[in-house]
Formats: C-alpha cells, sequence, structure tokens
C-alpha cells in the first residue's frame, strides 16, 4: 500500500478516504467512520483500524463528559446547600436573621409607597425559659419546633418566616395594611393558645408580639428596630400581648439604655442602700432575723424600685457585681449591729441570689471571704433562690448549691407557689426553708378550701424535712390562721414594712416584739 505524498491524488479512492476521516478525526469529530470496501485487504484494515480508534475516543470523551456534569451537578448541589445553610435555621428550617434582612432589603426596594407596606412581627415566647428550666432543654428545642409550624401555617401567604435565635421569631408580611398586620398578629396567637404535648406534657405557648409597617425612607434596620421595640413593649405590660410600633416607645427605649449605663456605675457611685423587713417567729413576736432589700437612688429618676432596675440588672450582666456588693453590705451591717451590742440568739440575715450568680463558678470562693473577712458565721446568712433557679439547676448550680450547704450557710426556696410548686423534688435538693409566696395565703381569711389548701401545703414541706416562711402576711386574721396550722415563721406588712438599720438595731437593743414594736416606730 502506497500512501500519497502531499498534494498528490493516489490511485485508490479508498486511501482518499483515509487521510479525510483522519483529518476529521483530529478535528474532534469523532463519529466519523471511514467506509469499508468488501476487499477486506489492507487498506481496508487500516480504515477498520481507525474506526475502532475513533470509537474508543468518542466513549473515553462522552465518559469524561459524563462525569465533568455529574461533578458540575453536584459542586452545585453542594454550593446551594451551603447557601440554604447560611439562611436557615438548624433547629426549625426557618429563614435565619440573614435571609430575613435580605428578604426585607427586597421588600423595601419593591415598595412603590402606598396604604399597604410590608411588615415586620417581631415574635418571643412568654415564659419559654421556664420551659427550659422545668423540662429540659430537650423538650425545649420540641416547642420551638412546633412554634416554627405554627407560625408558618398561620401567616397570610407570602410571608417570610424567620427564627433570629433562641425563642424569637419573626415574620416579614408582604404588602399589607395596618388592621391586616394587626390580624396576622392576633391569628398568630390563637394558634399558639392552643395546647402542645411535649414528651406527655402539656404546654400552651404565649408569645409577645411587636408590629412595625414600613414607612418611606426607612432602611431593614430601622423596620426590624421598631418591631423590635414595640415588641419589648409588649412584653413589659403582657403576657401575651399585641403592640403597634409607635414614636414613643424609641424614647423608652433609649432611657432604658441610659438606666442600664447608669446601673453599672450605680454601686461606684454610692447610689445603693439597703433595707430590712423583719421575718417574726409568728407565736412570740420575735425577729427570728431580717430580710435584705434594695433600693437605688437615681441621681435624676429618685427612687428606683427592684422590681424595675432587677430585670434590667439580669439583662445587662450588671447583677453580678450588685449582687456581690448587696451579700458583703448586708453582712457588714450585721457585724455592725453585733459590734454595739444589738444582737439576738439565732438571729440572721436573709439574701436573695440570683440565677446568674448561682451560675458564677466563684459565688462559694466569695461567700466564704466575705464571711470571713466580716466575722460572720455561716449560720448566720440564709441565701434566698427562686424556685425556678433549683429546678432548672445545672452542674455548676447544683455544685454551688451543695457547696454552701457544706460550708453551713443556709439555703432557702424562695417564692414557692409562683413557679413550679413540685413537692417531690423538696427532698432532692440541699434546702433547709421553704418560703411561701404571698400568692397563697391572699385569700385564706375568705376561702377555707384555699386555707386547707394552704396546710396541705405546709405540712407537705415539713413531711420533707424542712421550715416554712410565710410571706405576704398583711391581717391579724391570716396570722392567727397561720398560727393555727402550726406555721411558726411568717413576714409581711402586719408586722412591719421594710426598716432602716439604725430601726433594726432599735429593735434587736430593745428586745421587743413585733407587730407593737412597729407601731412604736411608726
Amino acid at each position: 500500500m502506497t500512501i500519497p505524498k502531499n498534494g498528490e491524488r493516489s490511485g485508490d479512492p479508498r486511501l482518499d478516504r483515509i487521510v479525510e476521516g483522519i483529518v476529521r478525526i483530529a478535528a474532534g469529530n469523532l463519529a466519523n467512520r471511514i467506509p469499508v470496501s468488501p476487499a477486506r485487504d489492507q487498506v481496508d484494515a487500516v480504515s477498520t483500524g481507525i474506526n475502532l480508534l475513533a470509537a474508543e475516543l468518542d466513549d473515553m470523551y462522552q465518559d469524561m463528559e459524563q462525569r465533568v456534569e455529574s461533578r458540575t451537578l453536584e459542586l452545585r448541589e453542594a454550593h446551594q446547600q451551603v447557601q440554604r445553610m447560611a439562611l436557615s435555621d438548624p433547629l426549625t428550617g426557618l429563614s435565619n436573621r440573614i435571609d430575613l434582612m435580605q428578604q426585607v432589603e427586597r421588600a423595601l426596594t419593591d415598595w412603590h409607597g402606598g396604604e399597604s407596606a410590608p411588615g415586620v412581627l417581631m415574635i418571643d415566647l412568654d415564659g419559654f425559659k421556664e420551659i427550659n428550666d422545668g423540662f429540659g432543654h430537650k423538650a425545649g428545642d420540641l416547642v420551638l419546633q412546633e412554634v416554627a409550624v405554627r407560625l408558618v401555617a398561620s401567616v397570610p401567604e407570602g410571608s417570610v418566616v424567620a427564627r433570629l435565635g433562641g425563642d424569637e421569631f419573626a415574620v416579614l408580611l408582604p404588602e399589607v395594611a395596618r388592621l391586616s398586620a394587626l390580624a396576622a398578629a392576633e391569628g398568630i396567637q390563637a394558634a399558639l393558645g392552643v395546647r402542645t404535648v411535649v414528651e406527655g406534657l402539656d404546654v400552651w405557648p404565649r408569645a409577645s408580639i411587636g408590629v412595625h409597617l414600613a414607612e418611606a425612607g426607612q432602611s431593614a434596620e430601622d423596620l426590624l428596630l421598631r418591631a423590635d421595640t414595640a415588641m419589648y413593649e409588649a412584653k413589659e405590660n403582657g403576657p401575651g400581648l399585641v403592640r403597634l410600633f409607635e414614636p414613643v416607645m424609641l424614647y423608652a427605649r433609649q432611657l432604658r439604655r441610659e438606666m442600664a449605663a447608669d446601673l453599672r456605675k450605680a454601686v461606684e457611685r454610692s447610689e445603693f442602700r439597703l433595707v430590712y423587713q423583719p421575718v417574726v417567729d409568728l407565736v412570740s413576736g420575735q425577729m427570728q432575723g431580717v430580710e435584705v432589700f434594695l433600693r437605688w437612688e437615681h441621681p435624676t429618676q429618685g427612687l428606683v424600685m427592684p422590681d424595675v432596675f432587677i430585670p434590667l440588672a439580669e439583662e445587662s450582666g450588671a447583677i453580678l457585681g450588685i449582687g456581690r456588693w448587696v451579700l458583703r453590705s448586708a453582712l457588714e451591717q450585721l457585724s455592725v449591729w453585733r459590734a454595739a451590742g444589738q444582737d439576738q440568739n439565732g438571729f440572721h440575715i436573709r439574701v436573695n441570689v440570683s440565677p446568674s450568680q448561682l451560675h458564677s463558678m466563684d459565688l462559694v470562693d466569695y461567700v466564704r471571704a466575705q464571711l470571713r473577712e466580716t466575722g460572720a458565721a455561716p449560720e448566720d446568712l440564709t441565701l434566698e433562690i427562686t424556685e425556678s433557679a433549683f429546678v432548672g439547676s445545672g452542674e455548676v448550680e447544683t455544685y454551688s448549691l451543695r457547696a454552701l450547704k457544706a460550708l453551713g450557710v443556709r439555703l432557702e426556696i424562695d417564692d414557692f407557689g409562683t413557679g413550679y410548686s413540685s413537692i417531690s423534688y423538696l427532698r432532692r435538693l440541699p434546702v433547709d426553708t421553704v418560703k411561701v409566696d404571698r400568692a397563697l395565703i391572699a385569700e385564706i381569711s375568705r376561702d377555707e378550701g384555699q386555707l386547707q389548701f394552704v396546710d396541705a401545703v405546709h405540712r407537705l414541706i415539713q413531711a420533707a424535712g424542712m421550715e416554712a416562711v410565710f410571706e405576704g402576711i398583711e391581717t391579724l386574721q391570716q396570722a392567727e390562721l397561720l398560727q393555727d396550722m402550726g406555721c411558726c415563721s411568717g413576714q409581711g406588712y402586719y408586722f412591719s414594712r421594710p426598716l432602716t438599720a439604725e430601726q433594726v438595731g432599735t429593735l434587736l437593743a430593745s428586745g421587743s416584739r413585733l407587730p407593737l414594736a412597729t407601731a412604736l416606730l411608726a
């Protein structure tokens, strides 16, 4: 077989077809095949070989294309998954804050003004911390997932539902009128108000909701800030309320921020003072001790009561420094009474400890140091801790409770009857005393059934090996009824309002009994 030279035509047209076929294959036309004649000679053998090579190259190319296409698809899906993860809440599958902000910005860009406007609902669950503390975080997560399902089902079509973190959610409504936005908020309240069964326990989630509709020139941040401000207003007046944003709310929020800043400096500025309410033996009227209450003399706002600034101190983290100041100041005052000979056997001082303080790793060391420096004995100090802090205690809190008990400090459950009020856990706690909340005894002089209930609670506390203190005693009849059922200790306005350190010292020095002594002081 003779191959033609460049520019020459061969005598055999099959050779020309081989050359043309090789050129097309080299150009990438792998589907091209060179015809094979019936002669089956050497030329045909070359043609067959070239055809087989082209077929193999075509198969390899197709396989490579499929692999590239498959890999590209995998990369695209992975990218989309990363985007979804970046824009969604992993627990509920709802949008997260980043996605919500993008959606709000898009809605504001598309809005051309008018009475209907994009609206935002800020939603914060009421009492969710109690669910976590009482039932555990797993149950809390299940509640959050159920809330997410209900939110999605109850909002208008086209809305965006997001979880912003913790128990806070938000809804972006499409362009709506004010009444429609309020109706959507009420629809959410109704959906959340239906009983939820979580691991065999009934839960009725409630929420505080703030509403704001966009106004001309507002950014996404402005829209969310105003809805959030309205939500805080609802929460302060709630639970379970809906509030539409009003400009005055921003002023109130600014005042709150300023108060939080002032609160952090109140200790060093000596703006706090302590008052003391006697805890009384219900039989003899003798003071057993005093509970310490904190008052804040604000330089411009005057006297600020604890129910105003304590929640703010908890939120801002200032409660740790304030709590330490209260503990040291109370123990120092006890040493002053003793140094002046104004002491009685068994007299002790009771100081409230917040859940944040209980969570502090060095609480026990600080208490030990203050007892040593002030000369107080551990049994002179009772730490009052809210019921929810006992029930929801983790490892750090449990360690603190047991270490304080081992130190000799007395521990007391405060506000018993307002939270979980489960007698079953009492025997498991290192607690000496249970303080029964004023709400339980308010009606005992008028309601025989409530009196019997209080008597049963008292007996159960005693059966758990603990003492009971009843707070909120305001009448002689209440004091007598509690005394008749065998209650030993109580406090309230019937005996005394909170007193200054000087007034307590006078009572201790005179050995006077209450409430007669208080009447003389007045």
